[in-house]
């Protein structure tokens, strides 16, 4: 089993909603970019629940149009060994200091969890600090987690209570 560890935090000061994940997959880790397996929904999603096509730009483009509408991205595990992509196969993990990166958010409205095991760490690593803001469970972006798009769009369209 392999170490695996997260990506920077991608925020600023005017960041509303921390969308956090569990731990960046193979096809992500090997691109060196948030959501990079093409059947993620991720992008799609975003681009559905900020009405700006994310999609079709480069990754960068991506991560400034995020910023510039107040999004922004981290995972809940620093570091973990894992073999393949799936959260259930996370063992030994260490997360992240997402009391710290709240701590530099002063705009900061809502934590939105990516999926169960992103909501299961995050919660417990939150233990009572994340009470000024909504917390959020979302169904999974990963095509691992079956749900349909239609279904995970409703859910995710919950964001735009904070964004607006």
């Amino acid at each position: 089993m392999t170490t695996k560890r997260c990506f920077p935090p991608v925020v600023d000061p005017h960041t509303r909603v921390l969308v956090l994940g569990s731990l960046p997959g193979e096809v992500s880790l090997a691109q060196a970019q948030y959501y990079a397996h093409k059947q993620n929904r991720f992008w799609h999603l975003m681009t559905d629940v900020l009405g700006v096509d994310l999609v079709g730009l480069d990754y960068e483009s991506r991560l400034a149009t995020l910023r510039q509408h107040r999004v922004g991205l981290w995972d809940v595990v620093a570091e973990a060994r894992r073999e393949g992509s799936l959260d259930s196969s996370i063992r030994d993990h260490q997360g992240n200091d997402l009391i710290g990166l709240i701590a530099t958010l002063p705009e900061l409205r809502a934590i939105a969890f990516n999926g169960g095991t992103a909501a299961k760490i995050g919660e417990k690593a939150l233990a009572g600090h994340g009470d000024r803001h909504a917390i959020v469970k979302l169904p999974s972006s990963s095509p691992a987690y079956t749900l349909a798009y239609a279904q995970k769009l409703i859910a995710w369209q919950a964001l735009r209570e904070w964004l607006a």
